[in-house]
């Protein structure tokens, strides 16, 4: 069996994969990599060896990478450090001899620095490119927009105000669940046939933040409405509300992105790799806010 290493396990798709491996493969053939032990020792009760290491540190992680057969490498959400850090990633991979990277990319179909999420694509695109020079075996991920972050997108006041207020027009977003991604990546991570090939992580399905309005509406039993304002009203509005302009700027992009289609694109992949169907929007809706 190879010897697995999965990155951003104190982040939610690393632990959520790191969780599934646990009960799907030997422990002694499983390790993390961590900054600090002592956020992962909970891991470590469990059989999985703890690695030593720091994206921003490349010989911490050619020592943490020593006889790794599959990198699991979960992107940075450092962005204003990533592309170094990624490459401290790729270079030390190398070093260390690890046989096959799996990389968390996005998925798109704009690679031009004109895309509304340009500040966000470079790193993965370069990424992708890196690895492919360093001559190391790899499958890249190419994730859809996590169905997990859907309300943030909506905004924690949407039930009291009763309005989607987000400029993406009607354009349609292949959204998937987070776990669902997981459980197709530990499918690759433990079977063969996956050299030097992408996967598309989304769905069959396709969603507009109207018809995401109009779910809310049935799961509430009150009529949401959908506002697509201008971006310069978009952004005005969450400025004057005191949200951070980091997070205004990312949002305004993702809706952006969203309004031209960037997401619509869809693929029968997660089914195909975890043998059941991923959850729908729908469905993690009512999971979210059945209860409010």
């Amino acid at each position: 069996m190879s010897k697995i290493l999965v990155t951003g396990v104190t982040g939610q798709l690393g632990k959520a994969v790191i969780e599934l491996l646990i009960n799907k493969t030997q422990k002694s053939d499983l390790a993390v990599l961590a900054r600090e032990a002592s956020k992962v020792e909970h891991l470590n009760e469990q059989g999985v060896e703890i690695r030593i290491g720091d994206y921003n540190d490349e010989n911490s992680l050619v020592s943490a990478f020593a006889g790794i057969d599959k990198l699991y490498f979960v992107s940075s959400n450092d962005i204003q450090n990533r592309l170094q850090q990624h490459q401290n990633v790729i270079n030390a991979a190398k070093k260390a001899g690890v046989k096959h990277i799996i990389y968390t990319s996005f998925q798109r179909k704009n690679e031009t620095p004109d895309s509304p999420i340009a500040f966000i694509a470079e790193s993965h695109l370069k990424t992708e490119q890196w690895i492919k020079e360093a001559g190391i075996t790899y499958t890249f991920l190419q994730n859809s927009i996590y169905t997990d972050i859907v309300p943030m997108f909506l905004g924690e006041q949407v039930l009291e105000t009763g309005t989607v207020f987000f400029p993406a027009g009607d354009g349609k977003v292949s959204f998937a669940l987070r776990q669902d991604m997981a459980e197709a990546s530990v499918a690759i991570l433990t079977s063969e046939g996956h050299e030097n090939k992408s996967y598309d992580f989304n769905t069959e399905q396709t969603v507009t933040f109207q018809e995401i309005a109009d779910i809310l509406s049935e799961i509430l039993g009150k009529t949401i409405n959908y506002v697509s304002p201008t971006q310069e009203v978009y952004i005005e509005t969450l400025s004057s509300a005191g949200v951070p302009m980091e997070y205004v700027g990312m949002f305004a992009g993702f809706a952006e992105a969203f309004k031209q289609n960037e997401f619509d694109k869809t693929s029968n992949t997660l089914e195909s790799l975890t043998g059941k169907k991923p959850v729908s929007v729908s469905d993690f809706l009512k999971q979210v806010y059945s209860s409010k």
